[in-house]
C-alpha cells in the first residue's frame, strides 16, 4: 500500500469477500418503495376530510424511512453519496455499452484483499494495480459471465502501481486500450466499473478534474470528481469512444479539487510494455 501523509488518503482495499448484491433489483426496489408511498398519499387525499385535509409533510417522512429501512437490510452502513452510486450505476447499467463493458471487468481477490481488474485481450491478460495483488503469486479472478480462474501474476511495476495477470484461457470478453499519447481534458465525461465496498460490478460516471504530483510516483497522475470507493483499484477508466484510457488506484483530498479519485494513465502501461501503439484491440 501507498503510504500516506496530512494531504493525500489513499485507496484502501475492502479485506472482506463482496456480497452479490444486484444493483439493478436494488434501484428497482427503492422505485418500488417510491412508488407505493406515492400511491398511499392518493387514496388519502381521495379520501374526503374537509376539515383537515392530509398534509404532505407527513408522507415526505414516511418516504424517507422506507426507503432507509430498505437500506437497512444491507449489512453495510452507507452514507448518502454512497447510496447514490447505487442508484447511478442502476441507471447506467441499463445501458448496453455499459453491460458490455462489464462483462470484461473482473473481481481480483487474494487472501487479503479485494479489489478490480479488466481483461485486455482474449486470451487471458488482465490489468491491476500492484498493490491490489501485492506479493502474490498468484491471485483468483471473476469474471461477471465466465465465473471464477486462478490468475498469475506475470509482470509488476511498483512504480506506477499496475500489475499484469495471465488466465489460462481463451476468448475472454475484453476492453479495447486507447491508443498511446491519447489526450485528455478537464471536463472531459468518463465512466468505470469496479468493485466497491461490497458491491460486485458497480458502473458510475465522473469527469477529468485535472492532474496532480504524488510524492510515492514520479510521474504525475490524473485526477477524477467521481464516486469511488474501498475496491475500486484497478478499475477501467473508459472514454466516449469506449477505450480505456487509464486504472484508477486511489484517492485523495486536493488542496483546491477536494476529494477526488486518481487514475493512472494508460500511456504508463505502453512505457513499461515496451510499445509505441496499441496491440489490444
Amino acid at each position: 500500500m501507498h503510504p500516506k501523509d496530512q494531504d493525500q488518503q489513499h485507496d484502501i482495499i475492502d479485506e472482506d469477500l463482496y456480497e452479490e448484491i444486484d444493483d439493478e433489483e436494488l434501484y428497482e426496489l427503492v422505485q418500488q418503495e417510491r412508488q407505493r408511498a406515492i400511491q398511499r398519499e392518493k387514496e388519502r387525499e381521495n379520501q374526503k376530510k374537509p376539515k383537515r385535509p392530509f398534509p404532505k409533510w407527513p408522507f415526505w417522512l414516511i418516504a424517507i424511512a422506507l426507503v432507509f429501512n430498505l437500506f437497512a437490510l444491507i449489512p453495510q452502513t452507507f452514507s448518502v453519496p454512497a447510496i447514490d452510486f447505487l442508484i447511478a450505476s442502476a441507471k447506467l447499467s441499463t445501458q448496453d455499452t455499459i453491460q458490455e463493458y462489464k462483462k470484461a471487468v473482473v473481481v481480483v481477490e487474494t487472501e487479503n484483499s479485494k479489489g478490480t481488474g479488466f481483461s485486455i485481450s482474449a486470451n487471458g491478460q488482465i490489468i491491476t494495480n500492484h498493490h491490489v495483488v501485492g506479493e502474490e503469486k498468484e491471485v483468483t479472478v471473476a469474471f461477471q459471465d465466465k465465473g471464477l480462474y486462478s490468475a498469475e501474476v506475470k509482470e509488476v511495476y511498483p512504480d506506477v502501481d499496475l500489475a499484469v495477470l495471465d488466465v489460462d484461457e481463451k476468448e475472454l470478453p475484453f476492453l479495447p486500450l486507447a491508443e498511446k499519447g491519447v489526450s485528455t481534458s478537464v471536463g472531459e465525461k468518463i465512466q468505470f466499473i469496479g468493485n466497491p465496498l461490497r458491491f460486485n460490478g458497480i458502473a458510475n460516471e465522473g469527469i477529468i478534474a485535472g492532474s496532480t504530483n504524488l510524492n510515492d510516483l514520479e510521474q504525475e497522475v490524473t485526477m477524477l470528481n467521481a464516486p469511488v470507493y474501498r475496491g475500486n483499484s484497478g478499475s477501467p477508466v473508459i472514454n466516449k469512444e469506449g477505450k480505456v484510457i487509464g486504472v484508477i488506484f486511489a484517492t485523495m483530498t486536493h488542496e483546491e479539487k477536494g476529494k477526488v479519485g486518481l487514475f493512472i494513465p494508460i500511456d504508463y502501461f505502453y512505457e513499461k510494455q515496451g510499445e509505441t501503439t496499441s496491440i489490444y484491440k
